[in-house]
Formats: C-alpha cells, structure tokens, sequence
C-alpha cells in the first residue's frame, strides 16, 4: 500500500522527521457500554454538553462558544465537570486505530482531542506529557509536565525532565493525571496567544519541532480553532510541512493548507496509517 503515499512522506518517515496529528475522525467508531458514540467533533460536544439539545445557531458554530456560554451561566467547573464525564468517568471501548498508532515507533505524537486513548496504550511505556493550560497566575507558560515511568504519571519541571522519552502533547487538554483543557473562548484566546508567543509548549519541545513534517489524521479543519492551533504548532516545519489526509477537502481547507505548505492526501485516516504501518515494518 506504500504506494499511495509521496516519496516525501516516506522519506520523512525513513528519516524520522514525521509527526502524527490527530483529529476528531481519529475517534470515529469509539462507543460507550451503551453503544453511544463518543463526542468528539464540534457539534457533538456541544449537544452532549446541552444535555443531549442543540444550542442556539450562534452557539452551534464550534464548541469554544458554546463552552463560553456555560462557563458564563454556570460557572467554569461545569465545563470541567462535563469533560470529566465524557473523557474520565465513562467507560469507552478501545480504539484500533490509537492502538497501531501507539504501536508504530514514533517519538512525538500531536493528538488535539481530549480524550485518553494514546495515553491507554502507552500505560506501560515511558513518556511525557504535554498538557497546555490557560488562564493561570504565576507565569507566561502556558502548559504542563508529566512523565510516565512506566506505571503512573508523576509531575516534573523543566530542570527533572528526561526530554529524551518518546513525546505525547495535548494542546487542548486530557483528564488524566489532572483534569486540564482548553476548552472555552477565553481558553482558546489565552493559550493561543501564549502559543503564538512562544510559550505554550516547553523549550526542548521548540528544539525537537524544528524541520518535523506533521500528518494530519482525521483533522478537519473547516473551524477556525484548529486552523490557528496547526498554525502555531507547526512552525519551523520542514518542507513539505506535512500532510493532510482530508477526503474531499473544502475550498477553505484547501486554501488553509496550500498557504502552510501542507500537500493534501486524498485518504481516510485509517487508509493511509495502514500505508504508514506498512512502509514501518517494511523497515523494521
């Protein structure tokens, strides 16, 4: 299947140059005990958090707003409280697909949802965290530590880190070991910012990003919030920057992706990890 994959994205996989990046189709098909699929992309969110209602048509947009709508009403533990039923107190069903993508061998993994799949499979492997956070005192940093030994995450500062473990960053927040997520406007404008400053990630984050090409799985990006998120996570990125498996892509996607130097795959996400596993063990 190695074929359907760019000469350029083999030679980055070859050359470890590759990052994956997840999207909300990564989690397609990931169900409760019930059978009820797990929210995940915006709209889902937001009926899930509406107590199974849609919101206002202004609030549909993306979640952000409508997050920001509930933390004004009801405070911002509610959305916490909501993210913590959905991603840490419900029961979901494994994910093939994290489970290859976690089995693959790479050292630095971009998933921008908030849920616990990827860290399920690297329960016994040792890694960091990158989790952002936003709208704290005591600093400009705008994200948090934590390294797995193995068997339990632990937090660590820059001077403790051992930067040389494989990498799972998670712009937008996961419940476990804490629960912390961007999830509001106010969020998203406050991480953003710091982002974009230079200060959402850590300093050996920066280093190792220089020259990655990013894959884009399952990432639509017809909203706003995840074009400005790609925006400032892939800077310094190689060339081609990346990859974008997008069947079908929008004119604004497309648009999107041309000016940041992405080349469009016209595959499923799973299509083309398939491709991606294939050209790996070839190599193994």
């Amino acid at each position: 299947m190695t074929q359907l994959l760019p000469k350029s994205l083999l030679d980055a996989l070859e050359a470890g140059r590759c990052v994956p990046v997840l999207g909300h189709q990564a989690l397609e098909g990931i169900t409760d005990t019930q059978g009820n699929a797990m929210p995940a992309d915006s709209d889902s969110l937001i009926i899930a958090m509406n107590n199974g209602r849609p919101m206002a048509p202004k609030l549909m947009y993306e979640f952000p707003r409508a997050a920001m709508n509930i933390e004004l009403k009801r405070g911002r533990k509610a959305v916490t409280r909501f993210l913590d039923t959905t991603y840490r107190d419900t029961q979901w069903s494994a994910s093939s697909f994290h489970q290859q993508l976690a089995g693959a061998g790479f050292d630095y993994l971009i998933d921008l949802n908030r849920d616990t799949q990827l860290q399920n499979f690297w329960s016994r492997t040792p890694h960091l965290l990158v989790v952002g956070v936003a709208r704290i005192g005591g600093g400009t940093e705008r994200y948090r530590l934590f390294q797995h030994d193995g068997e339990a995450y632990y937090p660590v500062t820059l001077e403790t880190v051992d930067s040389s473990l494989p990498i799972l960053f998670k712009p937008v927040g996961t419940p476990v070991p804490e629960s912390l997520y961007i999830a509001s406007d106010a969020d998203y404008v406050d991480y953003l910012t710091e982002l974009m400053g230079g200060f959402g990630m850590p300093p050996f984050l920066k280093q190792k990003r220089k020259g990655c090409q990013y894959l884009l799985l399952g990432l639509k990006l017809d909203r706003d919030t995840p074009r400005m998120l790609i925006n400032d996570i892939v800077y310094d990125a190689g060339h081609p920057a990346g990859w974008a498996c997008i069947q079908d892509p929008t004119p604004k996607e497309a648009r999107f992706l041309e000016r940041q130097g992405f080349e469009v795959l016209n595959l499923s996400h799973q299509d083309c990890l398939n491709a991606v596993l294939t050209e790996v063990n070839a190599h193994a």
